[in-house]
């Protein structure tokens, strides 16, 4: 059942019965046959098909919440037996916000070294998508912004307050400031990430309240294409503070915060609201709270919607 269940799940994700059927590792026909099975079963037509996957019926979209929360409740039932014999094993899952990033090292290497036998994978990807990630059990874990989005079925662990800093060259615009106006950063062209982003958003907003229009020369998914462009000296961005931090001193280009108003927004941990929650994914909030009072000791390490004695 449990299997068919699988296969049910990778057809909501690839969209396609060969797509799915490779991720799971078997013939589309031996995928096609489990879902038949299903749909024997319930007595219900689930896909819709054609020539080629057309979606869900409403009583296949019902039967995926409900093969959701059976195949991560087997999974993590497996992962706490598993856990009890031999510690913890597996694979760990994180998905992350692009501005987030540099700060991915703080937990995973603490967690490699309680739990060495867990592999561990960090994936990039836009705030959005981190939320379907974990929903369709693809991540197990995301750091992303807590408060600009609605957060949904999951626990949060704030981590630290994500500040601005616009980044020009010694020589550029408003380099012997202190400190630059949002409506200021919007007199310049700069290089930022892409309107998909939720920080791209944020910026953009955050000129037009300050009655500018944000002026963008190029556009990309990636910080490490903003860096390096910024590092030419001939290009402006505006990055998280924490990522200038990571990265240490840039040869003639500054950082100057920009003010009026101060804008923050929260970045934390996100993982699926589970009881019991799975061996890892308890031990990673663990990690996530001790590294609160580190990274932002105004943040206390408060877990929403998790056990707080963990």
């Amino acid at each position: 059942m449990i299997d068919k269940l699988d296969f049910l799940l990778a057809l909501a994700r690839e969209q396609h019965f060969g797509h799915a059927a490779e991720v799971c590792g078997v013939t589309q026909q031996t995928l096609s046959a489990g879902v038949k099975q299903l749909e024997n079963r319930f007595g219900v037509q689930l896909v819709l098909r054609g020539s080629r996957f057309q979606g869900f019926t409403p009583e296949g979209e019902r039967v995926l919440e409900w093969a959701r929360r059976i195949v991560a409740d087997a999974r993590a039932m497996h992962e706490d037996v598993s856990a009890l014999r031999k510690g913890l094993t597996g694979h760990l899952r994180i998905a992350a916000i692009p501005t987030a990033l540099p700060m991915a090292a703080s937990l995973t290497t603490p967690y490699r070294a309680r739990h060495p036998d867990v592999r561990l994978t960090v994936e990039s990807t836009t705030s959005t998508d981190i939320f379907s990630l974990i929903e369709n059990l693809e991540a197990d874990a995301g750091l992303t912004y807590l408060d600009n989005e609605p957060l949904g079925r999951v626990i949060a662990v704030p981590l630290y307050r994500e500040r601005y800093r616009l980044l020009t060259s010694a020589g550029g615009p408003y380099a012997e400031r202190a400190s630059v106006t949002w409506a200021e950063v919007g007199r310049i062209p700069l290089c930022l990430l892409t309107p998909n982003m939720q920080n791209r958003r944020i910026i953009d907003q955050q000129i037009r309240a300050a009655g500018q229009e944000p002026s963008t020369t190029l556009e990309s998914n990636s910080m490490i294409v903003l860096m390096t462009h910024v590092r030419t000296l001939r290009w402006a961005s505006v990055l998280p503070e924490i990522l200038i931090d990571a990265l240490g001193p840039m040869e003639g280009v500054r950082a100057l915060p920009i003010t009026a108003p101060s804008l923050e927004h929260t970045i934390g941990l996100v993982a699926a609201k589970r009881e019991p929650s799975t061996p890892m994914v308890t031990a990673l909030v663990a990690i996530a709270r001790g590294l609160t009072r580190t990274l932002d000791p105004t943040l206390d390490g408060t877990v929403y919607g998790f056990p707080q004695e963990l």
